[in-house]
């Protein structure tokens, strides 16, 4: 089979392309090349945390792999089949952990058995979803799809020494289900976690969630665990919140935040209720960092899905772009009122 190119300097420019791509090349057996690989970032290339995505996939799939290095912005990827097993991937730095999930997780819903990721790098970092929000938000969405995995949070790891680590455990399905998100009813539960690391005060897990909870309290009853991590599974500093919204019709809604040096814990509380909020205001059936992650399980589902999101975000152009360029799909989107549907008859259809 012929190389379907990809150019990896459209639309979103970054790492998205590579992830989506690398996933659906090797769930459908499909030789790619990617170039212009995160042309539109400061740093173009293969970071650290991207090349090890790479290496997982490929060791996933026992893949033939050309152009695998740092920096490096262009790459071949022949994907030969999956076959579960035991994988590990070790990013060097606070990498997201999270971001090498979206890359692998896909991969291995469609092995041929069982697979265990031992997943080193930041559990909670900057510009990726935390780990907290793929486990409680990202999972169940997913699970509507059909699949699902187990996981096991061994360390945490923050930016910018990272270390963090985590197993997680997958069993493949034969095919996926066709979703409808787009009837959003009413929120009946806002709840979350407000934590702290290493040397800061449990105040700022207190400060976070009271200000997250003022911002939400004419929604419905908020309550917002705070804590502060044991040094042995979190040794370095670092403050954050993450919040979910669930509503009578099933949507899981979540947003989060990170603590900023300068950003006070109140602001950062705000910021992540305000992104919620926004969610909520409008009936979106999925907050932006779930739109993105989806459009890969519609196009691979079997009958139409249909879900209701907010703005459509480069993230979800980007993704829709990569699939329809490799598979036979096409995704229409929808304009209704403040929200938008995508719709999308699956491959298996």
């Amino acid at each position: 089979m012929d190389l379907i190119d990809i150019d990896g300097s459209i639309l979103e420019g970054g790492g998205q392309i590579l992830r989506i791509a690398l996933s659906l090349s090797a769930i459908k057996c499909i030789p790619i090349r990617i170039r212009n690989i995160r042309a539109n970032r400061s740093k173009p290339g293969l970071m650290e945390q991207h090349l090890k995505g790479v290496e997982l996939v490929r060791d996933i799939c026992n893949a033939k792999v050309i152009g695998a290095s740092l920096n490096s912005t262009e790459i071949e990827f022949r994907p030969g089949e999956v076959k579960g097993g035991n994988f590990k991937a070790y990013i060097k730095t606070a990498g997201s952990i999270s971001l090498l999930l979206q890359t692998s997780l896909p991969c291995t819903i469609f092995a041929k058995s069982c697979t265990t990721l031992n997943l080193h790098g930041g559990t909670n970092a900057e510009m990726a979803p935390q780990i907290d929000y793929t486990t409680e938000i990202f999972r169940r969405v997913l699970e509507k799809f059909g699949p699902t995995f187990d996981f096991d949070l061994i360390r945490r790891g923050y930016f910018p020494r990272g270390g963090g680590e985590v197993m997680v455990n997958v069993k493949p399905v034969d095919k996926l289900k066709s979703v409808d998100l787009t009837n959003f009813g009413e929120v009946c539960a806002i709840y979350g976690w407000s934590f702290v690391a290493g040397s800061l005060p449990i105040k700022l897990a207190h400060l976070m969630a009271d200000s997250a909870s003022d911002v939400l309290k004419n929604v419905c009853r908020v309550n917002i665990e705070r804590y502060k991590e044991d040094r042995n599974m979190a040794p370095d500093n670092a403050s954050g919140i993450i919040l979910v919204a669930e509503t009578t019709t099933g949507c899981i809604l979540g947003s989060s935040a990170l603590g900023k040096r300068n950003e006070t814990a109140e602001d950062a509380g705000k910021r992540a209720a305000n992104e919620l909020l926004e969610s909520i205001e409008i009936g979106a059936c999925l907050d932006k960092y779930s739109q993105d992650q989806v459009i890969l399980f519609m196009a691979l589902g079997g009958g139409i899905s249909k879900v209701r999101v907010g703005e459509i975000t480069m993230h979800t152009k980007t993704a829709m772009y990569v699939v329809e360029k490799l598979i036979n799909v096409v995704f229409e989107v929808i304009p209704d009122g403040n929200t938008n549907i995508i719709k999308c008859s699956g491959q298996n259809s």
